[in-house]
């Protein structure tokens, strides 16, 4: 009795750990979720302000907001087509490191290029500018050649495979046109077909067996095979014998015709 309850007691304690585990598991899915999607919403928000001031402001602040945009779109579109490449093909791996580093770096550009939005010494900004523009086009012309590598190749092995599959489909259709004989092939096939068709083929044409008064001893032989044992020789009628064949002997009486009176 005390070991099923000890027993018991362990699946509970079990189920409970289990319980507890997967409402954890749930929770942080759900926590990740909801920070992606902030994430997402707090970027969007930002790439459509920026998109706004490059567009409606002149002068120091549309230029560094026009840098950010530019930085965030390159850096984006690597991050997308690195990740969605290397699941396909794993060379990409180290592709996925460099980028990461190089992500690093623009980052703390684009937290640097915001505090300079805030700064209100336009003079000093204006004059920081151009190590801006420069640096911002040093790491979006990296982001870009890794990206075009990214696609250049998942592009090369596309065509590779569609040739092999272009010669693939060329020897099939060669296969199926084999119809395209020359005229010598085409008349020896239909001859051998006609003659398949009456029953005789090349090398089986063989003359017709006489017909014999009497039959063989293999016909007979396979005849008893056939139609069981042997027949039994059909009785023969009984006839009478001629009495003027009859010999006669001395001891035996003469016969007396008959008279009428």
């Amino acid at each position: 009795m005390e070991a099923a309850l000890t027993i018991l007691a362990l699946l509970l304690v079990a189920f409970v750990a289990l319980g507890v585990y997967a409402t954890v598991k749930a929770v942080g899915a759900a926590k990740r979720g909801v920070d992606r999607t902030i994430t997402q919403a707090r970027r969007t928000v930002e790439d459509t302000t920026l998109r706004a001031k490059s567009f409606g402001q002149a002068g120091v602040a549309g230029e560094l907001a026009q840098l950010r945009l530019s930085l965030r779109t390159s850096m984006r579109a690597t991050q997308d087509a690195l990740h969605a490449g290397v699941a396909e093909d794993a060379s990409l791996a180290e592709s996925v490191d460099l980028f990461r580093r190089l992500s690093a770096h623009g980052l703390e550009l684009d937290d640097e290029l915001k505090r300079l939005e805030r700064e209100p010494d336009r003079a000093t900004v204006a004059g920081l500018l151009p190590k801006l523009r420069e640096r911002t086009q040093r790491i979006t012309h990296s982001a870009e050649s890794l990206r075009w590598a990214a696609r250049d190749r998942a592009r090369q092995f596309a065509d590779d495979d569609l040739d092999a599959l272009n010669a693939q489909i060329d020897i099939e259709a060669g296969a199926l046109r084999h119809w395209a004989v020359d005229e010598p092939s085409a008349q020896r096939s239909g001859a051998d077909a006609s003659a398949v068709s009456t029953g005789r083929g090349p090398g089986t044409d063989w003359p017709e067996p006489a017909a014999s008064a009497e039959p063989s001893a293999g016909s007979s032989t396979a005849d008893e095979a056939w139609s069981g044992p042997a027949r039994e020789e059909s009785p023969q009628a009984i006839t009478a014998p001629d009495p003027r064949l009859r010999s006669t002997y001395s001891w035996q009486k003469s016969t007396r015709p008959e008279t009428t009176n």
